[in-house]
């Protein structure tokens, strides 16, 4: 019987849309407010901690503040960004005192497997905190989809981690203490070209390991009077991101 995971999001694809996406933001760093709105909150956690810790590590977006404030407080950090990280993969063991993982947990196949081995690394006592979207995230979206795809719908968002799941992984994954939660960013966009080029700039595009069918000129009709239909006294559409954050203690 095959026991690994199912495979729900192609590494490869994701892998892509990672390292294109750093490029995109590199040329329009005015589109990283999701990543900015992470690195800000991590950030305001950590400082209420007080921690200083010996060997911090930091994956995903390595956010300028964010890694200013950890090169302050630890002896020493290291960094990965997303494409080079393999979260499946087994890390150092014991070797951080503190890991900070932005954005890319939400893309994993074998989830519990990955905090498994963000446990492994850490040393005793140590800190993992994580930030992605989690379940309530990109609800006018996946309306938008829906019209898009009319009576043949197809799978095209991303499945979304919750709290009470959350809070399961990291009992799973044998974190002594664990606090799960979730805040909104809320963002608001005049054009569905707009809100599709700023999910691109995040690589937070589909990364499905099943290709959906691509939208026929009819479905994009669809997409854009859905679009039309949910707009605001002020002609924008409000898209949420609703952001869960994982934290556990060896």
């Amino acid at each position: 019987m095959d026991r690994s995971p199912p495979k729900i999001f192609n590494r490869r694809r994701a892998l892509t849309k990672w390292r294109r996406s750093e490029s995109r933001r590199a040329f329009r760093s005015e589109t990283a407010y999701l990543t900015n709105a992470l690195a800000d909150d991590v950030a305001e956690r950590l400082e209420f901690m007080n921690l200083a810790p010996k060997h911090a590590l930091l994956v995903g977006d390595c956010h300028d503040e964010l890694a200013l404030r950890l090169q302050n407080s630890a002896e020493k950090l290291s960094k990965q960004s997303l494409f080079e990280r393999d979260d499946e993969q087994p890390g150092p063991f014991e070797e951080y005192d503190l890991i900070v993982h932005l954005l890319g947990l939400g893309m994993v196949n074998d989830l519990p497997g990955a905090l498994i081995h963000a446990r492994n690394s850490l040393a005793m006592d140590g800190l993992f905190i994580a930030a992605f979207p989690g379940a309530g995230s990109l609800t006018s979206l996946r309306q938008i989809a829906l019209a898009a795809d009319g009576e043949r719908p197809a799978a095209r968002i991303h499945p979304q981690v919750d709290i009470r799941a959350g809070t399961a992984l990291l009992e799973r994954a044998g974190f002594a203490r664990q606090v799960v939660d979730s805040y909104p960013v809320k963002v608001r966009f005049s054009s569905l070209e707009r809100m599709i080029e700023d999910l691109r700039d995040h690589g937070l595009t589909s990364s499905l390991a099943s290709t959906a069918p691509p939208i026929t000129r009819a479905g994009w009709q669809r997409a854009r009077a859905a679009f039309d239909s949910m707009r605001d006294d002020g002609g924008k559409v409000t898209e949420t991101f609703e952001i869960l954050v994982l934290t556990g203690w060896r």
